[in-house]
């Protein structure tokens, strides 16, 4: 076994060094030292080159955290620490926000806003509302967003449409947030405001409504590869389990 690995190794060197150009002193090396050269050449020359990959970079980055998922708020601690900013305030909102602790970064991100001059920033302040409405505070966190500027870009105010909806349907006022998700799920990439448009017409007996919907998130699921589709692995796994219930009680007829 151990020298089947030295001849793989050996192998994806060769190829590399062919497809790359290297320098061709290498190839006498791989073949004549394979295992001190394959070695060599997998660290002098692939491993360096694959940091500069974004796909390299983002796989790393993930690993990372899923090992240290508390990396980032320890650094940005650290940071607040040398300065007491609202930048470094707002990454530390910002790292507790992405570990779902919410009620920590809520008064981190009021902060924040407080502390920089001039009117506040539009995204900020819609960050405040995402943490308020994931603490409970759903009608504070609409009354945020009905007071601030809509934001420039389409993506940035199709993110605050989504939390909007979802406040409006926390509250009861379905009516409202199903034309909210209606106009969302035209342009919005990613399949969360399909799904809960989905959810929220089954809730309100739509059934036919909701299982042309999810039938549409499972065509897109099907044009995707694996990597594609986590993003969004968990909405895939309740429209898929949705709808074959749907199709079981012929929602569809």
């Amino acid at each position: 076994m151990p020298y089947l690995v030295v001849i793989g190794l050996q192998v994806i060197c060769i190829i590399h060094l062919m497809r790359t150009g290297r320098n061709p002193l290498w190839l006498t090396a791989l073949i004549f030292l394979p295992v001190v050269s394959a070695l060599a050449y997998l660290f002098v020359e692939i491993l360096p080159g694959m940091g500069t990959n974004r796909h390299v970079r983002t796989a790393r980055a993930k690993a990372i955290d899923a090992l240290d998922p508390e990396r980032e708020l320890r650094a940005a601690r650290d940071a607040l620490g040398l300065a007491d900013t609202a930048a470094n305030r707002l990454r530390i909102a910002d790292a507790l926000a992405a570990l779902e602790r919410h009620g920590e970064a809520v008064p981190l991100y009021r902060e924040s806003i407080q502390m920089t001059p001039g009117e506040p920033d539009v995204r900020t302040q819609g960050k405040l509302a995402r943490s308020l409405f994931e603490t409970g505070e759903a009608a504070e966190a609409l009354a945020l967003l009905d007071a601030i500027p809509t934001p420039l870009g389409q993506s940035e105010q199709d993110r605050q449409a989504l939390l909007r909806a979802r406040a409006l349907d926390h509250l009861g006022r379905k009516a409202e947030a199903l034309d909210l998700y209606a106009d969302l799920v035209t342009r919005m990439p990613g399949e969360e405001a399909r799904c809960r448009y989905a959810a929220l017409l089954l809730e309100q007996g739509w059934e036919r409504k909701a299982f042309g919907v999810l039938e549409e998130v499972e065509g897109r699921m099907k044009r995707l590869n694996r990597h594609q589709r986590a993003a969004d692995a968990g909405m895939y796994r309740w429209a898929t389990d949705t709808l074959a219930g749907l199709r079981s009680k012929g929602a569809a007829q």
